[in-house]
């Protein structure tokens, strides 16, 4: 493995907008190829993007033989699938959130990995945007005094019914979608699991999916989470940490454009702070992540048993939702 790692492209979804150009413009990263089920739509991509192989199919990717990792941006609905026939051709993956349909799906995902010994992460791009840590740092200084209350929000609003985020048989919806993001923030910011999980929804009558859905987790330690999220609403990402003596707001939580500065505001009792976080590509931060795993032999900064706990409070939600 020289010192660039080869990464192939399991598809030509749109995500792969800004993870291809992430892996390109990336210190320790190259794009080796790209597939898609039509040929000719995998060499257009290709073309775009000056990237040198293009397939026609999943399966000639895999047997590529000259990529050290796997990007899988695939549906939802087929995350496992793929993930796992990536495990069996011995690449490391990094494969694109929610991790699964569901919890069983996600934990036969990371046993597909374990038992060969494979680098594999969710990729959660958020958490690496340093603006996250500067909020927990906050938090651990006990700057807001001891944590009582997180919000969150992330909605937006969807006007192509045919949509795959808005497909029941690809596993789509709300929180799929974007109310993953929500639910991982508050286990990140409380290091803890929740105990207590509610949540009520709106179900398209088309779609058959939550296309709202707000949702209560209640942790160990007493805090408590609420959060909301939605395909048909406003736009909004944001999450506030609320104190007994204090409170910190990140206005920009989880889509952040890569020419923005990302804010931190905290107030403790009179005193108000903000802190300026120099703008950074945080899908940038986070393949470089995965790939220095793979050269410097250590796994990934977050480990794969994240994403089946991430997926156990989402299965929680929506079964919690459905009665």
């Amino acid at each position: 493995m020289s010192n660039k790692i080869r990464w192939g492209i399991l598809s030509t979804a749109r995500i792969g907008r800004r993870v291809i150009p992430a892996i390109q413009a990336s210190r320790n990263g190259e794009v080796a190829a790209v597939c898609s089920r039509s040929l000719e739509r995998a060499e257009a991509w290709a073309a775009r993007r000056q990237i040198p192989r293009a397939y026609g199919s999943y399966e000639e990717l895999l047997a590529d033989g000259e990529i050290d990792a796997i990007y899988n941006p695939l549906p939802n609905s087929m995350h496992a699938e793929w993930s796992i026939k990536c495990a069996k051709a011995g690449i490391p993956t990094l494969s694109e959130k929610p991790f699964a349909s569901d919890a069983p799906e996600a934990q036969s995902i990371v046993d597909a990995f374990t038992e060969r010994d494979l680098p594999l992460a969710e990729a959660f791009m958020y958490r690496f945007h340093p603006q996250h840590a500067r909020a927990k740092e906050i938090l651990a200084e006990g700057g807001i005094g001891e944590l009582q209350i997180i919000n969150s929000s992330f909605t937006f609003p969807i006007s192509n019914g045919a949509n795959i985020r808005l497909s029941k048989a690809l596993a789509g919806g709300a929180l799929m979608d974007v109310g993953c993001y929500c639910v991982n923030l508050m286990r990140f910011m409380t290091g803890e699991e929740p105990d207590r999980v509610m949540a009520a929804a709106r179900f398209g009558a088309q779609t058959g999916v939550d296309e709202a859905l707000a949702g209560s987790l209640g942790f160990p330690s007493g805090v408590v989470g609420h959060f909301d999220c939605g395909l048909r609403a406003a736009g909004q990402h944001s999450y506030t940490l609320k104190g007994t003596e204090g409170m910190i707001a990140v206005p920009q939580s989880f889509v952040i454009d890569k020419a923005v500065d990302g804010i931190v505001r905290h107030w403790r009792g009179d005193k108000f702070s903000e802190h300026i976080i120099p703008a950074v590509d945080q899908y940038q931060l986070m393949v470089e992540d995965f790939a220095d795993a793979l050269l410097d032999g250590r796994p990934p900064r977050f480990a794969p048993s994240d994403a089946v706990n991430n997926m156990i409070v989402v299965d929680k939600l929506l079964a919690s939702a459905h009665q």
